[in-house]
Formats: structure tokens, C-alpha cells, sequence
């Protein structure tokens, strides 16, 4: 799960909530779509380079 959201300066930025400080920005929302992907990637890489487990994704989303 990527959450997507813009900041102060309207840039779109991407986090994944499974991937502590997995996070990446882009001009546009297919920017920041294309650099988190590139990210998590990245992320899993280095988990795995260190012997640690690869989060799984266990969020739920509920609406309220």
C-alpha cells in the first residue's frame, strides 16, 4: 500500500506505511508514483543485503 498525498508545496508524495522512512516526492502524482516504486525497490534491496525481514503489508483501510 502506497499513501499519496501533496505537502505544504504541492509536491505529491509517496509513502509506504509497511516500509518505515520508505518515502519519495515527484511533481506530479505519476512522478511520485515512478520514484516510489524505485524506492521500494531500493528499501527491500537493503533489507535484504542486511539479513532483516521484509515487512509485509498488513493495513487494513477503513473509511469513517
Amino acid at each position: 500500500m502506497v499513501l499519496l498525498y501533496t505537502d505544504k508545496d504541492g509536491y505529491f508524495v509517496a509513502e509506504v506505511p509497511s516500509l518505515p522512512g520508505c518515502i519519495s516526492q515527484g511533481e506530479t502524482r505519476e512522478e511520485a508514483l515512478e520514484n516510489i516504486q524505485e524506492a521500494i525497490k531500493l528499501h527491500i534491496e537493503v533489507l535484504q543485503e542486511r539479513g532483516l525481514p521484509v515487512p509485509v503489508d498488513n493495513i487494513e483501510v477503513v473509511a469513517v
